[in-house]
């Protein structure tokens, strides 16, 4: 019988973020008056934030008081949600936070935040990023207005409004349904580094159909029995991993013929594991990626 298994823990930045509070995207009134007690994330163009520590090595994004920043609430936050204690919370774009060990950034620090902070991180991210992306090459007079809170805006011309985009992406685990895992590596990662193969899903196309085809156009090989994972949020600048794993065959010839991937190859379970636990030549997908939590529930699912 094949191997199957799950995820064993939600990927970092899928953990549930504070309560969201949609409905009061379009109080005005009430979240002006909530402006005072608020909290703000800020967020420089570099996609970094302030963090704090906190036990056992974790850190805490830093959620500033608003009144230190703006007597008002300034056009350009965009509602987060609500702390535990009912207070706003609001992200902020900044020109450039100081070069700082408090200063953080999700690919390097994810995996570091505590629960529910990667997500919160990853919705600033995306929203500070597409808001920056609608004024591009705009005059001012051309720029969209803002609408709920920053979660729309109405363009000048047409009038329509328009919503965050997400680009939904594929990543698949493929496996022989034993032992072995098909790894590729793209030329621009460092030397040894190698992870699942990946795509973005084409107009018309199933999720199981971009796995089946990204995994042959990459790599060429067929596979069979595509099975969900799990998803994760990767606000860079707007995509929505979708993780899979199938089976292929580890006899069936290697064939790269995409330009993104420059190596593949399989792996046995013994040299993941020691990957996994930073030892030999190979190198794997950082734990705040989707990309690490399969690796590491695939191999602990084998031999069990």
């Amino acid at each position: 019988m094949p191997l199957d298994f799950s995820l064993d823990s939600d990927p970092v930045l899928s953990v549930a973020a504070p309560d969201r509070a949609a409905p009061l995207r379009q109080d005005a009134d009430g979240l002006a008056q909530g402006w005072t007690a608020a909290r703000v994330l800020r967020v420089d163009r570099r996609n970094r934030f302030a963090t704090d520590p906190v036990a056992g090595g974790r850190r805490r994004i830093r959620l500033e008081p608003a009144s230190d920043h703006s007597e008002q609430l300034p056009e350009t936050a965009v509602f987060l949600g609500r702390t535990d204690e009912g207070r706003h919370i609001w992200a902020m774009p900044v020109e450039e936070l100081p070069d700082d060990p408090a200063v953080a950034g999700l690919r390097s620090n994810g995996a570091d935040l505590v629960d529910g902070d990667g997500s919160l991180a990853s919705q600033a991210i995306a929203l500070i990023g597409w808001h920056r992306e609608t004024v591009r090459g705009r005059e001012p007079q051309h720029h969209p207005r803002r609408v709920d809170a920053g979660w729309a805006i109405q363009d000048p011309f047409h009038g329509g409004a328009e919503y965050p985009r997400t680009d939904p992406a594929v990543i698949c685990l493929v496996h022989d349904g034993g032992r072995r895992v098909l790894l590729a590596r793209q030329p621009v990662w460092p030397a040894g580094m190698y992870s699942h193969v990946a795509g973005f899903v084409e107009a018309g196309e199933s999720l199981e159909g971009c796995v089946r085809r990204e995994v042959q156009e990459e790599v060429g090989v067929v596979v069979d029995r595509v099975r969900y994972l799990g998803s994760q949020p990767w606000p860079f600048p707007r995509s929505l991993m979708v993780g899979f794993h199938a089976i292929g065959d580890p006899d069936a010839p290697i064939v790269l013929e995409d330009e993104e991937i420059s190596e593949a190859a399989w792996f046995d379970v013994d040299e993941v594991r020691a990957a996994l636990d930073g030892r030999g030549e190979l190198m794997v997908a950082p734990a705040v990626s989707i990309a690490h939590v399969m690796l590491r529930s695939w191999a602990a699912a084998v031999d069990r």
